[in-house]
């Protein structure tokens, strides 16, 4: 038996890369006749024998066990590599138990804290709470558990949240808080964790409400915070929710000039499949060492002294704040850490249709990441949000369309959009969006005859010129021309460029739950056009001097007392 798998194995390149740990040991206890073998492997997945331990049951010893200890030196792992146990018997049985991988804490391990935002999850985070309550080895680690409940069905109003509370103890603070996204709630945790003089702060771990905890990711994150060279960023990753097997990304990296996150690192593993092998039917991990440039919150250990030094998030509400308080500690000397083998379950990502309100903060919040964390290419910028405009409104998303230039209209204000904490923001977009039949998904109940009475038209190869077909579609619909008068279409086939052929297309939602219904109208496509066409060229204008403003107020936004104010505990 063998436990070179994602949770299984002691994932060493990272140890050596990050920490001054100069072995591991591993100490179990063995009933039995066998063999255990500490392994290890090198970047390119040869393995090697560390050290071994033969375990021999003699007359008279049938069922007492014997402690087993075996060491290996965490020194040829910089670019890649792990070690992991292998158990073998021949003839006879082998049980072995109480496995536990140790390394010696060059320090004393600082106090952390949990912080978990909430909103109308009910019952996904009162699963997470308990799952925490109910593992004495990760309480251990934590000093207490920060809940911002920001919904309106409050989780202290069941009978569970008691029995939670009860055996949280003391532990467990909860707080009621007007909605300000994840970010107010993250960061009204990390307010909390660093109240005081700073020998009395604590590291704070930032967490989902609705994920799926292995309790174990607190052992792991806290022991490598407390370990390392330097105080940086530790991240859990994410593994998949409805495909429990497969991992997220093990590294990533954003391009905020083109409003993409969550992009790979070259190297790194993206929705890779755990349990399955590779071409040369070896285990599926991430043996090369990859460095991310910053971590998910839906599980990330920040330390009290990165918090210290650079603040608070800023109140972008949801969408790049995780990523702009990454990329700001990295300029400031602090790096991340996506560390492998510490993962949690999230909803995945793939399944999550764009045509949501929250695109206006994808949007918005990406030109202030880019503001503050590149070089502010007007020309590059304006090239992608021309493109995407011109691409939603052939596929008939007017309200999509609607929802962007709103974002960058807000940019355009300042930093002062930003004053309120964004929740006047939220409320408003959710109004523009009322106006498009487009963005609402429908349930199947209501699917009639739109499904069983209308073909499934498949999306044909990608164009080889997107230039040219661009052109010949626009001209398509200037003139009232279409391919299909009206049809379905697969969530997966709904490219711009196909969507684009119909007069009316019923678009199966990414979430699998429903459909929407999209309907060509020139002349909403014109005005939208239009009303692009004059505020990019408002951008070009004023944009370079909004992102200065950016810069200049960073400090002020992701202040302790800003924060402080929108909690209405502050001036």
């Amino acid at each position: 038996m063998s436990t070179n798998t994602y949770f299984g194995r002691f994932h060493a390149t990272y140890w050596q890369r990050w920490t001054d740990v100069g072995e591991v040991e591993v100490s179990a206890l063995a009933t039995g006749t066998g063999r255990l073998r500490l392994m290890a492997s090198d970047t390119n997945k040869v393995w090697r024998i560390v050290a071994s331990v033969d375990v021999q049951q003699g007359d008279g010893q049938q069922g007492k066990a014997t402690a087993v200890r075996l060491v290996g030196p965490v020194d040829r792992f910089v670019d890649g590599g792990g070690m992991w146990l292998e158990i073998a018997t021949e003839t006879d049985e082998l049980t072995v138990s109480e496995v536990r991988w140790t390394v010696a804490a060059p320090r004393a391990v600082p106090p952390t804290d949990i912080a978990i935002t909430t909103h109308n999850r009910v019952d996904d985070c009162l699963n997470t709470l308990q799952a925490l309550s109910r593992d004495p080895g990760a309480t251990e680690c934590i000093r207490t558990v920060h809940v911002a409940d920001q919904g309106s069905d409050p989780i202290e109003s069941r009978e569970r949240f008691g029995e939670i509370a009860a055996a949280l103890g003391d532990r467990l603070k909860y707080v009621r808080q007007p909605n300000l996204g994840g970010a107010g709630g993250f960061a009204r945790g990390m307010l909390h964790a660093t109240e005081g003089a700073p020998e009395e702060h604590a590291d704070v771990l930032l967490m989902d409400d609705d994920v799926l905890l292995e309790p174990e990711i607190l052992v792991r994150l806290t022991a490598f915070a407390a370990s390392t060279r330097h105080p940086m960023i530790v991240g859990g990753q994410m593994l998949n929710l409805l495909h429990p097997g497969h991992l997220h990304i093990s590294a990533e990296f954003a391009d905020p000039e083109v409003l993409l996150m969550g992009l790979k690192m070259p190297g790194a593993l993206r929705e890779a499949y755990l349990l399955g092998v590779d071409d040369r039917g070896l285990p599926v991990n991430q043996e090369r060492r990859v460095d991310t440039e910053y971590n998910g919150w839906w599980s990330c250990l920040i330390p009290a002294a990165v918090i210290r030094e650079i603040g608070y998030p800023l109140p972008l509400f949801l969408q790049w704040d995780d990523i702009e308080y990454g990329y700001r500690a990295r300029e400031r000397g602090f790096p991340t850490v996506s560390l492998p083998g510490a993962g949690v379950w999230h909803a995945d990502f793939g399944w999550k249709d764009g045509d949501e309100w929250q695109r206006y903060f994808t949007v918005r919040n990406g030109l202030i990441m880019a503001a503050l964390h590149s070089g502010f290419s007007v020309r590059r910028i304006t090239g992608r949000l021309a493109q995407l405009v011109s691409h939603q409104l052939l596929a008939m998303q007017y309200g999509m369309t609607a929802t962007l230039l709103e974002a960058v209209e807000d940019f355009l204000n300042g930093p002062e959009v930003l004053w309120d904490g964004s929740a006047g923001a939220l409320a408003r977009v959710r109004d523009i969006r009322k106006a498009y039949p487009e963005t609402v998904m429908h349930p199947m109940s209501e699917a009639g005859g739109e499904f069983h009475d209308r073909p499934v038209v498949r999306a044909a190869n990608p164009p080889g010129s997107e230039t040219l077909t661009f052109l010949k579609r626009v001209a398509y619909q200037l003139t009232g021309r279409s391919a299909f008068h009206t049809g379905a279409v697969p969530a997966g086939d709904a490219h711009w460029w196909h969507v684009s052929l119909f007069e009316r297309a019923i678009v199966t939602d990414m979430s699998e739950q429903g459909f929407r219904v999209r309907t060509r109208d020139k002349q909403e496509a014109l005005e939208l056009g239009r009303r692009a066409a004059l505020l990019l060229r408002r951008f070009v204008r004023e944009a370079p001097a909004v992102a200065g403003r950016y810069r200049t107020d960073l400090g002020k936004l992701s202040s302790r007392e800003n924060w402080m104010r929108l909690y209405g505990q502050g001036d």
